[in-house]
């Protein structure tokens, strides 16, 4: 009886032990996955006072006088989002990954998810950011050939409020 109960004993640790493995396995492969999902570098923390919340950037390409045409990689974590602004050259935005907004001034919020593309049009005044609990990342294409981005008023919080349907 003593040697059937070690048995069972020794049997149960060796199952506790294989599904620890197994979970540790399981995990290693979805942070692994996690990070092959991400396209390009997060970069680094915006610090000027054009967001609200915390937003990184990567620079992918620097407008210059053969190409007006900047590309950033924008990480925002949840809740965080840009001033009201406009560019004189035009913006297209590429979603990689979450959930976030896009408002044109007097229209309705998008939401936008991974695959969305959003052209925004030269001098229209707009938004874009994070859901309230889902970060968001965008591609962001600028043309500053008509000159960079004009910044405006900060998206108040019960104007952002409003867009959590």
């Amino acid at each position: 009886m003593m040697k059937l109960k070690n048995m069972a004993g020794i049997f149960l640790m060796g199952v506790f032990a294989f599904s620890c493995k197994a979970q540790k396995k399981a995990t290693l492969s979805t942070e692994k996955a996690s990070q092959k999902s991400i396209l390009f570098p997060k970069g680094e923390k915006i610090t000027n006072d054009n967001f609200t919340g915390t937003a990184y950037l990567q620079i992918l390409i620097a407008a210059d006088s053969l190409n007006p045409t900047s590309v950033g990689n924008v990480t925002f974590e949840p809740g965080a989002r840009t001033k009201w602004h406009l560019h004189p050259g035009g913006q297209i935005l590429l979603v990689t990954d979450g959930v976030g907004y896009y408002q044109e001034k007097g229209q309705p919020i998008k939401v936008l998810r991974k695959g969305d593309v959003i052209k925004c049009l030269p001098n229209i005044v707009h938004w874009h950011g994070a859901s309230i609990d889902a970060a968001f990342v965008q591609v962001a294409i600028t043309n500053t050939q008509n000159g960079t981005p004009v910044w405006l008023e900060a998206v108040t919080d019960n104007e952002y409020t409003s867009s959590n349907k």
